[in-house]
Parts: C-alpha cells; structure tokens; sequence
C-alpha cells in the first residue's frame, strides 16, 4: 500500500538495533512502566550498537517478569506459531483469524517512527508492518463502533510473570475508531527486518506513534470494536499517572517527572537531552482529532 503519511526520518535517523533491544539497560534506576515503548526525535550521529548479551539481558514484558532479563530468558518459552486473532464486536466478519490468513491479506511495509516512551526516553525505530485501517476494513466495521479494544496473550503456563499481580491480566488496551483509522496507526509484524523478538511483541503489536509507548500493546490476541470507552491496563492501574489518552504533550508533565525533554536512547547515560515534540512529531497528521479536548489535562 503506499504511504498515506509524510515523513522526515530516513534510515540515517534510526536509532540502531543493538540500542534498541538494550534500552532499558540505561533505565534500571527508573521506575518500569509499560510493556511498549516509543522512541522519540531523531539524533543524526551514529551510535555504536550494544553487544549480543546486552541486547537479550534488557527488555521489559511484565508477562515474563519484572526484571530487566527476565524477558530475554523467559520469552523464548512463548508459543507464537500458530497464532490467532479473535475479531468480534461490532463488525461485519466476526471470527477467530489466523495470523498467517492475515498476513496473507495485507501489504507489510516499512515505516520509520519516533518512538517516545513516557518515562521520557526516546528512539526512531524502522518497523514493518500494515496499517491497522487494512485490517478493520477487511472485517468490516459497523455503525455505531466507537473505539478499538486490545488484549495481550494471557498464556500462565508459558508467562511466569503473570503469577503476580503486577496489573490486572490480560493487559488491555483501546483507541478511539478514529485514531484506529489513522494511516499513522499500524500494526507491527517486524523491525529492521526481521520478526519481531518475543520479547518485543511477537508476532503482532501495535504501533501509534504520536502516543506514549505503553499505548502500543503487544502480542495481541484480541480485538474488538465496540461503542463505549474499553479499559487499559496503565489506566486501570493508575489514572493519574496514565490516562486513556496519553498523547505525548510536553507541556503537561507525568506527576512525577517532566515531559518537556526526553533522552535519546544510545548516546550515553549523559546525553544531551533533546525537547519533546508535541504529538511525538506528528501534529500535523493528528491534531485535528483532537480540537476541542483540552490539552492541558494529561489524558
């Protein structure tokens, strides 16, 4: 399919894929948050990529535990052939899809996005993948969907991580219809690539770029369009600190830290740090969705 979107980032920007898989080795003093994470603005120097243990020791999937290489030792148990994605609610196709079916059905492209986390780091990540709109219309929405519902693989057996109550499991996630039709929003099958590790979300996660990271669920099993506001997991936990929305906003900080700076994610544990864009970059391709809402409130 082609690009619906503009563009600024080029191969040149992205941040490389050792840095990537290992960066939350650069923030185990921080509080964890989310099982996604977005990267943000693009650095134009070239950074060195991390060796082989330190790219599998450092991921976070709380599914497989809270330690920063709990993921990297216990991911690899997670079955992820076959796997299938229940689709219900208000479409016209309901039915239990599998992921091969899918795959066969859309265009995998790449896209290169900033990926910015809440926590106030950041990466441009190159992911492959489809638009999520080319999934929603292949099943056929009808009237009266107002929002988009995720849920995480719950597989206890396999995810040692989900034997505490570290959130309420499975972890759940939810768009708007319309950020869900956004050609921004996509569905990840890969990065740099190759497919997705398990312990970044294989074979399926999502991707919304202008929205902090723990917006992009992974491993996703189930999707359903329905006509109220679905719950998420972060909100569940805490809705002062993560709101349905979590757009990324600069001018409006997390309760316990500022959101007007992020740190780019491989230049060094005392790297300059970098402003925050509003919207992640995106403003122009997303703002309209929100006229009206204020956008001093974090939601």
């Amino acid at each position: 399919m082609a690009h619906r979107w503009q563009n600024d980032l080029t191969r040149d920007d992205v941040t490389p894929y050792g840095a990537f898989m290992n960066r939350r080795q650069l923030m185990a003093g921080m509080a964890g948050l989310g099982l996604a994470s977005i990267a943000g603005p693009a650095a134009a120097e070239d950074l060195k990529p991390n060796a082989w243990d330190e790219i599998t020791s450092y991921c976070n999937f709380y599914e497989f535990g809270t330690g920063k290489s709990d993921p990297a030792a216990n991911a690899g148990q997670m079955t992820t052939s076959p796997w299938k994605v229940e689709i219900d609610g208000l479409v016209d196709r309901p039915g239990t899809y599998d992921f091969q079916d899918i795959l066969s059905e859309m265009t995998i492209e790449e896209r290169i996005y900033r990926f910015r986390c809440v926590e106030a780091w950041s990466m441009v990540i190159p992911w492959n993948g489809f638009e999520l709109a080319d999934l929603l219309n292949m099943v056929g929405v009808k009237d009266g969907a107002k929002y988009v519902a995720f849920e995480t693989l719950l597989r206890p057996e396999e995810m040692p991580g989900v034997r505490y109550p570290t959130i309420e499991w499975p972890y759940r996630e939810g768009l708007r219809l319309d950020e869900a039709m956004n050609p921004l929003t996509l569905m990840a099958t890969g990065l740099y690539g190759k497919p997705l590790p398990n312990q970044n979300g294989a074979p399926l996660r999502l991707v919304v770029p202008w929205k902090y990271g723990f917006k992009s669920i992974k491993s996703i099993v189930r999707i359903t369009l329905t006509d109220k506001e679905p719950p998420a997991s972060w909100n569940m936990y805490s809705a002062r600190e993560y709101g349905f929305y979590s757009n990324v906003n600069p001018t409006v900080d997390h309760p316990r830290w500022s959101q007007a700076t992020e740190r780019k994610i491989g230049g060094g544990l005392f790297a300059k740090r970098i402003p925050t864009l509003m919207f992640n970059g995106y403003e122009s391709e997303v703002a309209g969705m929100y006229e009206g809402m204020d956008l001093s409130k974090y939601f």
